[in-house]
């Protein structure tokens, strides 16, 4: 079996859920997959694949601010440190390939992840990178990098447009190919509306220090919501250190199949709106509310573009409330996003 190297960004957990589709369509078309990766991306996927050989890549370990002020500034302070993990990486992977015999390469969004020596896949549905004023500049860097590998993924329906303009391809020389949307949810249940198990599911999932912060403020508002709510917290360790209370259950965490059937038992969603969250609950065409993370560009303009879709309302951190759910009645959810994961895997035969 022809192995191929499988490396997600480790930027929360988002962008290794969306691997778990590439690495069950690898294991089913006869192909040997290999993760790679760092932090709560690695430790997730090992525990959704553990009879997949992995490995560590040094990890780019970017901290942020929880200050609007400086939050640019933490960031490009940051730059020569992630260029140097990414120098690390590149050198690795080299050694990985030759030691393991690897035969294919698939990035999501690890700039380091690719080689002259096998055909390497670039996913991502960011070919316009939105940094406010330094959107034209973030953008062209972020086309230099892509135009290194082979080919572009892009996981997205083009009819359907997710990922609005961040998906737009002006400026960049090679093809990309819209492989239709990356969930690791692959069927859809329908539900009675009596047969709601809970009534809102909290799913939280995104970077420190915004995660607890989020948390903690939603924790504050439901303290007096008398329904029935099952509050995922969105980390890694299997102990919760919250206690539930009459209508809250807390979890840290939930693997893909619990976490599936918690989804579709919910009536409502509360979530970040990462790209690889709204996937997920589009695949499954939920009613959602998004609370996108302050400071980064791309959630609150994809909380923006579902909004204006009618598709899910959304309120910034700061402004949330209980009484802002009432909008939930004004807007359609996902209803025609079709499960229609097409990888050309071609490129590795």
């Amino acid at each position: 079996m022809k192995k191929i190297l499988v490396a997600p960004l480790n930027w929360g957990i988002g962008h290794a859920t969306r691997c778990v589709p590439i690495i069950n369509e690898l294991l089913a078309k006869g192909f040997e997959p290999i993760i790679a990766s760092d932090g709560d991306a690695l430790s997730y996927l090992e525990q959704e694949f553990p009879n997949v050989y992995s490995f560590e890549l040094p990890s780019y370990n970017i901290k942020y601010s929880s200050k609007s002020l400086f939050f640019k500034l933490r960031l490009l302070a940051q730059i020569p440190k992630i260029i140097r993990a990414v120098k690390a990486e590149h050198k690795l992977i080299q050694q990985i390939i030759k030691k393991e015999n690897i035969k294919g390469i698939i990035s999501d969004n690890r700039f380091g992840v690719q080689s002259d020596l096998v055909p390497s896949v670039y996913i991502t549905h960011q070919i316009q990178v939105l940094s406010g004023i330094t959107t034209f500049f973030t953008s062209k860097i972020h086309q230099f990098i892509i135009q290194k590998f082979d080919a572009i993924w892009i996981p997205d329906i083009k009819n359907i447009n997710l990922s609005g303009k961040l998906s737009n391809v002006d400026g960049i020389k090679i093809q990309p190919e819209f492989i239709g949307v990356l969930s690791r949810f692959r069927q859809k249940l329908v539900t009675k509306n009596n047969d709601f198990e809970y009534d809102l599911l909290v799913l939280l999932s995104g970077i420190e220090p915004q995660r607890s912060i989020l948390e903690e403020k939603l924790i504050f508002e439901f303290k007096n919501y008398s329904k029935k709510v099952l509050f995922v917290r969105g980390k890694i360790d299997l102990k919760t250190t919250l206690e539930n209370t009459t209508n809250i259950t807390f979890v840290n965490f939930l693997k893909q199949e619990e976490l599936y059937k918690s989804i579709i038992k919910s009536r409502f969603i509360i979530a970040r709106s990462g790209y690889s969250t709204i996937m997920d609950l589009a695949v499954l065409q939920k009613k959602c509310f998004f609370i996108p993370t302050p400071n980064q560009n791309e959630q609150v303009y994809l909380a923006k573009h579902l909004d204006e879709l009618k598709i899910a309302p959304f309120a910034n951190q700061s402004s949330f409330s209980l009484d802002k759910l009432g909008d939930f009645e004004n807007y359609t959810g996902f209803t025609n996003v079709i499960d229609n994961l097409n990888l050309p895997l071609a490129i590795f035969k």
